[in-house]
């Protein structure tokens, strides 16, 4: 079943922050954050083990058990077993994300692919998140280091074991769907070119945003339309750095990326339009984009997204981005049509 046809509203939750991103979220709060994104209506959340090394899924399990199951949707990920051993969580290698959970649990990550990993790693997730079933299960961060031969081994070990076991799954009824959760455009080509297995569709984080797009637009956006499938949109913040935060693509931003956020922000103060809002809302002019998941570790974030999805943002705003060349001039804006 295609991702667009499963998911329950646009708007979704992403818990990566729930996983003590970038630092140590009291208990309490993190639980807040879910039950406020429950009560703005939200029934779509995403999460992965590599997340805290469980803890967010174990924090969203400790709300959304007590909730009605038919009324929410699950997706989670595969490609990292938590194991009960105890590792130094500063040594971990993670690349690009190295750092990112170090407030995270102490469990050992440890990537595999195969087909005995993901199966595990699934009957571990449905244990912490308290349910019986997941919808939807991706391939997590597969191409994160796609042009080294490390990349091309895990590929090949994901093709053999992780792809062929959620195309089983899913034929057999066991999950809804599957596809990559991404934030590298070239795996999900890649595997849309293979005639096996087939994918319903896709998370890319932070590829296409109002700061990232074009590859996206260009290479990925009109094949998964053309199939039906649906990408959701994880990171729609750029790590933050849209909407006032220090980070881009996990890391401090750089200037260019900093000026380039100055420029959108100081149209968007003439026009009185809020940053979230233009974020949200640009993503899902794209008609291959069946919901966006930022993340929160806040409760008040909730009600900021909401209103966010929902602002009414003057044309000229759009236009006059379009005429500044801060977006693509063949990315869909919510005034084309």
């Amino acid at each position: 079943m295609a991702i667009k046809d499963i998911l329950p509203g646009k708007l979704g939750f992403g818990a990566a922050p729930l996983g003590n991103m970038f630092r140590d979220i009291p208990e309490e709060e993190a639980l807040a954050t879910v039950d406020a994104a429950w009560d703005q209506g939200i029934r779509y959340y995403d999460t992965a083990p590599l997340y805290g090394a469980g803890l967010a899924e174990i924090r969203m399990g400790e709300v959304l058990g007590s909730r009605p199951r038919d009324e929410y949707v699950i997706s989670t990920k595969v490609g990292r077993v938590i194991l009960d051993e105890l590792e130094d969580v500063s040594a971990r290698d993670q690349g690009e994300k190295a750092g990112v959970f170090a407030h995270g649990r102490a469990n050992k990550v440890v990537n595999d692919y195969s087909a005995d990993a993901t199966m595990r790693s699934i009957e571990d997730s449905l244990k912490r998140l308290r349910t019986d079933r997941i919808e939807i299960v991706f391939v997590h961060d597969l191409a994160q280091d796609f042009y080294r031969d490390e990349w091309v081994d895990r590929f090949a070990e994901a093709r053999k074991g992780a792809f062929r076991t959620l195309d089983r799954l899913r034929d057999e009824g066991v999950i809804k769907a599957w596809g990559l959760g991404v934030n590298k455009v070239e795996a999900c080509e890649l595997l849309l070119d293979l005639e096996e297995p087939r994918p319903d569709g896709f998370l890319l984080a932070g590829r296409y945003t109002l700061l990232d797009h074009e590859r996206a637009l260009q290479r990925l956006m009109p094949k998964v339309a053309e199939r039906g499938l649906g990408i959701v949109v994880g990171g729609p913040y750029s790590s933050g750095v849209l909407v006032g935060g220090a980070h881009f693509e996990y890391a401090p931003a750089p200037r260019a990326m900093l000026d380039k956020v100055a420029r959108i922000r100081a149209i968007a103060d003439r026009h009185g339009v809020s940053m979230k809002a233009a974020g949200l809302q640009f993503s899902l002019a794209n008609p291959a984009v069946a919901a966006v998941i930022p993340g929160a570790s806040k409760p008040s974030r909730l009600a900021e997204d909401h209103a966010a999805l929902n602002e009414a943002i003057p044309a000229d705003f759009w236009r006059e981005l379009r005429e500044a060349s801060l977006v693509s001039p063949d990315a869909p804006l919510p005034i084309d049509g």
